[in-house]
């Protein structure tokens, strides 16, 4: 929602500044589909070069996700808490074996059934089912440094995924005043062919070339950089919840007491994310 104003404030504030300190509309508003269509099609055509089908598709869903914000509501996170740590209160008190019903399958597991939003949240539940699983096949025998490499390892190479998109729209926005300067050039090179025409005609159509350089650095900076800038921050937001789950798990395999266990997640969260702990607490009680 905020970026839609925030682009429409940014469009009245630069075209209408124009027009009220006296610039006419209408030879920018002429030249601007022309340019459009070099300064586009050139960036999207970069793009398609540039990245795999996987990745455009996950371009298109980066995109969305500005638009929707992040994906993981404030309850989710203490869903996350609470499961995990139930998890591994079975873990503790009734061993390996009890917990493998709930990790080996966990679509089928009558606790994860309690957290839907969560269950289908396939990378969380691996990182929480595979994780799991290594300790029971492992009789609980791991040491606890060593799973939280291995957590750190799944955690790294799903971020590095959720961040294609981003870096991929600032690549963009890095791309797009040289594409605005080859439109330009390319204004300038007609321009030239036209020479021996009058003044006024001449003017117009350098005016018409320069649009092209206005464009590519109005969609670099006010459009796509800013973009990529807000992905980056829900991308973010989104990773605290696996955080959040990685805490209680080695909290809990270094046998913190619980609630030293749902505090250590729970002071991890961001702001507008973190439930109190009273809250938290009751929450775990509750269920």
């Amino acid at each position: 929602m905020f970026a839609i104003i925030g682009i429409v404030v940014l469009l009245v504030m630069v075209f209408g500044g124009f027009a009220l300190t006296g610039g006419a509309l209408g030879p920018v508003m002429h030249a601007l589909p022309h340019e459009m269509l070099i300064i586009g099609g050139a960036a999207l055509g970069a793009i398609i070069a540039g990245n795999s089908l996987h990745e455009l598709k996950a371009i298109g869903g980066g995109l969305a996700k500005v638009f929707k914000g992040p994906k993981h509501s404030k309850q989710d996170h203490v869903d996350a808490i609470i499961l995990t740590t139930k998890l591994m209160r079975i873990l503790r008190s009734e061993g390996p074996v009890a917990l493998e019903v709930h990790v080996q399958d966990p679509g089928s597991s009558p606790l994860f059934s309690e957290f839907p939003r969560l269950l289908a949240n396939k990378p969380l539940v691996a990182l929480i089912s595979d994780t799991l699983m290594l300790i029971v096949v492992s009789s609980g025998n791991l040491e606890t440094h060593a799973v939280e490499e291995v957590m750190d390892n799944a955690m790294k190479t799903h971020f590095n995924e959720m961040h294609e998109p981003q870096h991929a729209l600032q690549g963009l926005a890095d791309a797009l005043p040289a594409l605005g300067i080859v439109a330009a050039v390319l204004g300038v090179v007609k321009t030239m062919g036209s020479i021996d025409k009058p003044p006024e005609i001449l003017g117009g159509m350098i005016g018409s070339a320069l649009v092209g350089t206005f464009l590519g650095v109005l969609l670099a900076y006010g459009i796509v950089g800013p973009l990529a800038s807000r992905l980056k921050q829900i991308v973010e937001q989104d990773e605290q919840v696996f955080h959040a789950v990685k805490q209680v798990i080695i909290s809990s395999l270094h046998g913190w007491p619980q609630p030293l266990v749902v505090e250590s997640a729970r002071s991890g969260l961001g702001h507008s994310f973190r439930p109190g702990l009273t809250e938290l607490l009751d929450s775990l009680r509750g269920r």
